[in-house]
């Protein structure tokens, strides 16, 4: 696996329309977000075809990418993870995850190759998510953690957490407006 640096220098030569760094980034990250669209969608013919899709949306945007907004893999990961999100919202129409990047690409941040200073503040904000996430009530938490690791739509948490639908709606809503108002007040 290329480190942080690596990863940026070859999504600014995709930018450029570099090919070869292209390929190369392929090679470097291909398994990570394979591994996570498979996680939340359960079908390795799916998943194959969101990678495709994630990475020809990598090569479109990648002169997008922001350094100074968080890691390489970072945003590699959430370009795959909405990518995956899109499918089950087309499979299941009624799919409509509320989105948090701010706190996903904390969640999903590239802790290799990071220098002591990096380290020590993904750590940091790593602990605030989770002293934050102790701050919900249970069902909110678990609400949360479900949508955003498992993949799961409404109506999958509904049934998991044998609830009706609308009451699992309003806990992820209240419960990310929660992490949000935390997150901010230890930030300040």
């Amino acid at each position: 696996m290329a480190d942080r640096e690596q990863l940026a220098a070859l999504l600014a030569r995709t930018a450029e329309g570099d090919e070869r760094a292209f390929q190369q980034l392929y090679s470097a990250t291909s398994a990570q977000l394979y591994a996570l669209l498979l996680r939340i969608l359960r079908n390795p013919e799916q998943a194959r075809d969101a990678l495709q899709d994630a990475y020809v949306r990598v090569w479109q945007k990648a002169d997008t990418y922001a350094p100074d907004r968080g890691a390489p893999l970072t945003w590699l990961l959430s370009i795959a993870r909405y990518r995956a999100l899109d499918v089950l919202r087309r499979k299941r129409p009624e799919v409509a995850m509320p989105e948090e990047p701010d706190m996903m690409a904390t969640l999903l941040e590239d802790e290799q190759a990071l220098s002591p200073l990096e380290e020590n503040e993904n750590q940091q904000s790593l602990d605030a998510i989770q002293e934050c996430l102790k701050t919900l009530p249970a069902q909110q938490r678990d609400s949360v953690l479900l949508a955003y690791y498992e993949g799961l739509t409404h109506q999958e948490l509904a049934q998991r957490l044998d609830a009706p639908l609308g009451t699992v709606k309003s806990w992820i809503r209240r419960g990310l407006l929660r992490l949000r108002e935390c997150l901010a007040e230890r930030a300040s």
